[in-house]
Parts: structure tokens; C-alpha cells; sequence
């Protein structure tokens, strides 16, 4: 692929629809932009030595016109010595070297429109590529709040996991108090309601001994 039709590519690109596509956004932006500076080295490159050819040119331009300024005052020179044939030779020169400098002429005219096209390709390529790093920049910071987010709500989720186990444990311990004196308590009420039988028996005991030493009272009574 030439490197214009590779840069038209390039430059008409739709980066959003590469990017959805795309499985590693990240890396496919990465790329593209890699691809994009390549090919700017690749066009300044070509500007360059472009710039260096038309540079070239003119000094040949120059060095042959300067030659065909030449042939002419000798051409003159020939006639004024009433020499043609000398004249016509001189012109014949002049005259080689004439469509050797149209010719360069044809050629700097087409150095120029390169360079002009080079230098235009090279400032949208340019914004291109400041358009793609900013998309990039917009890519890795909704990565780094989609990190961020997932982390924090897996956060959220393990304290409030920890915290309903917590709760329960807590739960759970209460019961297991409540239970145990709930228990305690029966424990405690049955001793009482031993310790009140004994008492009653005995009671019933001394009752008894009582109203027998009554009834012997009476019988001495009587």
C-alpha cells in the first residue's frame, strides 16, 4: 500500500467505530495511534526529501541557465565574427540545454504540488492524531472509573456482607444468653419448689406434734 492511499485510510478512519468493535479497546487505540506515527515519520520523511529534490532542481535550473546565457553571448559573439556556422552550433546548444531546463521546470512544478500535498497531509494527520489521543485519554480514564467503581462496590459488598454476619453472630449470642438464662432460671425455680416442699413437710411435721401434745393436755384435763 502507497503511503497516500495508506494515509487516506488512516485520516477517513472512524476511530469510535474501531474502538467498539474492538475486543481490547485499549490496545486497538494503541495501535492505531502507533500505525498513525508511523506514518507521520514515514510522510515527513518523504516532505523532506522532497524538499531536498526542488532544493536540487533549482540549483541545476539555475547552473543551465547560466550555460544557456552562455551559448547565447557566443552565438552573438559568432555572428558579430561573421561566423554562422559557429553561431549555429552555439544555438543548437543553446537550444539542448533549453529543453533540458523545461523539462526540470515540468518537474518542479510536480515537486511543489507534492510538497504542498505532503505538508497538508502531514497537519491533518497531525490533528488526527491528537484527536485519537484524546479519545485515548477519554478511554483510560472511563477504564480507571469503571476499575474504580467495580471496586468500590466490591467493597461495599464484602462489608456489607461482613457486617449482616456480624449482626448475626451478634443475634445468634444474644439468643444463646437469653436461652441460658431462661434456663437458669428453671434451674432456679425447681430448687425453690424443693426447698418449699421440705419447709411444708417439716411444717406438717411440727403441726402434727402440736396438736398431739394439745390432745394430751386435754385428756389431763378432763
Amino acid at each position: 500500500m502507497g503511503i497516500f492511499s495508506r494515509f487516506a485510510d488512516i485520516v477517513n478512519s472512524n476511530i469510535s467505530a474501531l474502538l467498539d468493535k474492538a475486543e481490547d479497546p485499549e490496545k486497538m487505540i494503541r495501535l492505531i495511534i502507533q500505525e498513525m506515527e508511523d506514518t507521520l515519520v514515514e510522510v515527513r520523511t518523504n516532505s523532506a526529501k522532497a524538499i531536498a529534490d526542488k532544493k536540487e532542481l533549482a540549483r541545476k535550473v539555475t547552473s543551465i541557465e547560466a550555460q544557456i546565457e552562455e551559448w547565447q553571448h557566443k552565438a552573438t559573439l559568432a555572428v558579430t565574427k561573421q561566423r554562422e556556422d559557429l553561431a549555429r552550433a552555439a544555438l543548437i546548444e543553446k537550444q539542448k540545454l533549453e529543453s533540458i531546463v523545461k523539462g526540470l521546470h515540468d518537474e518542479q512544478t510536480l515537486i511543489e504540488e507534492t510538497i504542498d500535498k505532503l505538508t497538508g497531509e502531514i497537519t491533518k494527520l497531525e490533528t488526527k492524531i491528537t484527536e485519537t489521543r484524546a479519545k485515548q485519554q477519554a478511554l483510560t480514564i472511563r477504564s480507571q472509573t469503571a476499575n474504580n467503581r467495580r471496586d468500590v462496590q466490591k467493597h461495599l459488598h464484602t462489608s456489607r456482607t461482613n457486617e449482616a454476619m456480624a449482626k448475626f453472630e451478634q443475634y445468634s449470642r444474644k439468643i444463646d444468653e437469653l436461652e441460658a438464662e431462661a434456663d437458669l432460671y428453671a434451674q432456679t425455680g425447681q430448687a425453690k419448689s424443693l426447698d418449699q416442699e421440705f419447709a411444708e413437710l417439716k411444717a406438717q411435721d411440727e403441726i402434727e406434734k402440736e396438736l398431739e401434745k394439745l390432745k394430751q393436755q386435754l385428756n389431763k384435763d378432763q
